[in-house]
């Protein structure tokens, strides 16, 4: 017996959905022979159970009595969807077991890129001889009605950017008349095609009963769109009156908004006349996005995010960028994915807003309670009208237009918000003014009480000092004459200071960061000249994607993109660093008179040579070699800047050294060594030529402040003293290794850690 079921079993799932939409392959037919004709009860059986499964699955018609505004007929309709969009409307009569049956007054088809097909039967049991199918759903891409009477197919396409005056009922929603008599049948199909959330409320009317309907869908989004303007002209007018900037981020938002409900209710292209099929597939999702993009910049804006809480203002910017990336998304075709993803972050940035007003309202409710209403009055509207698609709440008129309605009452809070933030804020500066004059009051009845004390302590003491006046005088000369002294004394020390701390600190910064402009507008050039060769190929519909892949990548290996771009990041680094030193020398003016206030922080000293020599890069003559022998190294203890100072003086110096090796082409070199004492508490740092060397007779003087062997203008001779002061403070130490005529060698010993 579990033989034969199991026989059964397969031959019946041959015809069911799955196991081929077409029918029986020839192995099949002949297996289902041999099954049938090796036992009479196998083929009983079988019969018994598609007369079983048919009866099931046959459609009951749907009978139309009477005219009703609020019935959908979702539970009477079976449903299939054709991922392969393949499928014609003579195929799916021939195989109407695909559909299977709806459960839900009005079927929730979701999101995707496929063909929806409902299927009804209709029975008119009125004296009407004409009934209209109402399909009241605004935003769908395509849909195609088949009408199947006495054998007799009658269709009607429609899609977006179809004008409405060439449908049979000039109306955002999708109308079609059955032409039916009494008595008589008809079975209806419907084929769907949506790139956004597809509902699919049907109903059925007569031509009186579909007018009234109409007529209060119309009256509802004439009242909407009303309300909304009223609220965008009347904060406009407050703007120009105030010049309150919070007015103006509103309307922009309160305008996308209505712009985005329209589109919803699909009045937008009966309103602008819209025919452009490509912008109206894109319509709701862009609207959607410009106005959660609107609420974003507002709740920034009004709720001042960024001083009362700069962690959910960055978090906000992060919603901010996934609206975006929707739109684009929307330009380059993926209407789908930028749907979803609008969703998303409307989600998740309604409930991040709330969370935020909600922290806000415990320290300023009075400035939040309306902004903490209005959003919790849409966030329930929404809610509303998501339970609605869901089946968790009924469809209906209210649910169907909860977010309209919910909009409304947001605008009109929003706006009740924006008018007690601005009268608080005018209370709180007259309240401020009122302090201020009341202190200045009070100061200035301070001022002449004390002014009438100075003055009688004056006058008593000027009697006292008078008698005593001429025998101070002579004192008083005298100091005053060492005052003068020690006042030019100090000039003279902070002079000297300053130009050591400045001439030559000032100097090179400044030239690295100018000299790395040349080279970073190059650099920027040729990545400008990469992108345009990458949107010259991308938008050569010539070219397949394998050409396309490798011209960009000959392109790129032509400019070495990588070099590019390690190139690109060193001069901006070389540049900041610079920038970073200048600001230091402003610092050490502004305490100059109190400890460096610098602080130690880890850095890698490799990483600190490397952007050295980019910096340098412009001195590096043809003609140099640069040798680098970088050890592995701890990242040490240190005031990063300053090191860098160091490096790039001694640097400077020793190519300075190589000049006259260089105009001979004698194989001028430089060499960088950096390693790990051997104690390993400190590692070490060796700048190294085969220059002219340094005489023995001036080693000795290297280190002091503005000694130079240099010609007048070449240098200040602050550069070796400043590296000596810097590594000193460190801790360490700078040792010297010359030969004249053969080269010089600085090994600089810095500790790992700093013991302060």
């Amino acid at each position: 017996m579990s033989k034969i079921i199991a026989w059964t079993t397969c031959a019946v799932g041959s015809l069911l959905p799955g196991y081929g939409r077409f029918g029986k392959s020839q192995s099949q037919l002949i297996s289902m022979k041999y099954i049938f004709g090796a036992n009479i009860k196998n083929l009983v059986l079988f019969i018994f159970l598609m007369t079983a499964y048919l009866a099931l699955h046959a459609m009951v018609p749907l009978q139309f009595e009477k005219d009703s505004s609020a019935v959908y007929i979702g539970k009477h309709v079976s449903l299939f969807q054709d991922a392969t969009k393949q499928l014609s409307i003579t195929d799916i009569i021939d195989h109407t077991n695909l559909f299977n049956e709806s459960k839900d007054d009005v079927p929730n088809l979701g999101i995707g890129d496929v063909n929806n097909w409902i299927r009804f039967e209709l029975k008119n049991l009125t004296d009407e001889e004409k009934l209209v199918v109402n399909l009241s759903h605004a935003n769908i891409d395509e849909v195609v009605f088949y009408s199947l009477k006495n054998g007799v197919i009658d269709s009607t396409r429609f899609e977006s950017g179809t004008a409405l005056n060439k449908r049979d009922y000039p109306h955002q929603f999708y109308l079609f008349e059955i032409p039916i008599k009494k008595g008589e049948d008809v079975i209806c199909y419907f084929k769907l095609r949506s790139n956004t959330q597809l509902l699919v409320p049907i109903s059925i009317h007569t031509e009186k009963g579909l007018l009234e309907i109409l007529l209060d869908t119309d009256i509802f989004s004439a009242l909407f769109i009303g309300l909304m303007m009223s609220m965008i002209f009347y904060n406009i007018f407050l703007y120009f009156s105030t010049g309150e900037k919070h007015y103006i981020i509103y309307v922009n938002y309160i305008f996308w908004v209505t712009i985005a409900q329209c589109a919803v209710l699909g009045i937008l292209e009966p309103i602008f006349s819209i025919h452009n099929r490509w912008v109206l597939n894109r319509l709701l999702t862009f609207s959607g996005a410009m106005s959660g993009i609107g609420a974003i910049y507002f709740v920034k804006s009004f709720l001042q995010t960024a001083k009362d809480a700069p962690k959910l203002n960055k978090l906000l910017n992060i919603f901010l960028i996934g609206y975006f990336i929707a739109i684009g998304f929307l330009c380059f075709g993926y209407l789908i994915p930028a749907y979803k993803l609008v969703n998303v972050v409307a989600g998740g940035g309604s409930i991040i807003v709330l969370i935020l007003a909600f922290k806000l309202s415990r320290e300023k409710y009075e400035q939040t309670k309306y902004f903490l209403i209005a959003w919790c009055v849409f966030l329930v509207s929404v809610v509303v009208y998501v339970f609605k698609d869901y089946n968790l709440l009924p469809y209906n008129f209210f649910t169907v237009r909860a977010v309209q309605i919910g909009s409304v009452f947001e605008a009109i809070l929003l706006s009740f918000a924006l008018g007690d933030k601005i009268n608080i804020y005018r209370k709180e500066k007259d309240e401020s003014q009122a302090r201020e004059l009341s202190i200045s009051l009070e100061n200035q009845l301070l001022i002449r009480e004390q002014n009438v004390i100075l003055e009688d302590k004056v006058e008593e003491r000027t009697r006292a000092l008078t008698a005593s006046n001429e025998s101070l005088q002579a004192t008083l000369t005298h100091l005053k004459e060492t005052q003068s002294q020690l006042v030019e004394a100090e000039k003279m020390a902070s002079l000297g200071q300053l130009t050591a701390g400045v001439a030559h600190e000032i100097n090179n910064p400044i030239n690295f960061v100018t000299s790395n402009v040349a080279p970073l507008k190059r650099d920027i050039k040729m990545i400008w000249e990469t992108l345009e060769e990458v949107e010259q190929v991308a938008l050569d519909d010539n070219l397949s994607s394998d050409e396309k892949r490798s011209r960009i990548e000959n392109f790129k290996d032509e400019i070495d993109l990588d070099y590019l771009k390690t190139e690109v990041e060193f001069l901006l680094k070389g540049m900041s660093d610079g920038a970073n030193r200048t600001a230091e020398i402003v610092k050490s003016l502004r305490i100059f008179s109190r400890v460096d206030e610098d602080t130690l922080k880890f850095a890698d000293i490799n990483e600190g040579l490397e952007s050295t020599m980019v910096i340098l890069n412009s001195l590096v003559q043809d003609g140099i070699v640069v040798q680098k022998k970088y050890g592995a190294l701890p990242k040490i203890e240190c005031y990063a800047g300053k090191l860098n100072q160091v490096f790039l003086n001694i640097i400077t110096n020793a190519i300075y050294a190589l000049h006259d090796k260089v105009k001979t082409r004698d194989g001028a070199k430089l060499t960088l060594e950096t390693g790990v004492c051997e104690n390993a508490s400190a590692i070490y740092v060796i700048i190294r030529d085969n220059g002219i060397g340094i005489p023995d007779h001036i080693r000795d003087r290297i280190f002091e402040p503005f000694f130079t062997t240099k010609d007048v203008g070449e240098g200040t001779g602050l550069g070796m003293s400043i590296a000596y002061n810097t590594i000193i403070k460190h801790n360490g130490k700078i040792e010297i290794e010359s030969v004249e005529g053969e080269g010089t060698s600085f090994i600089l010993i810095i500790p790992i850690r700093q013991n302060i």
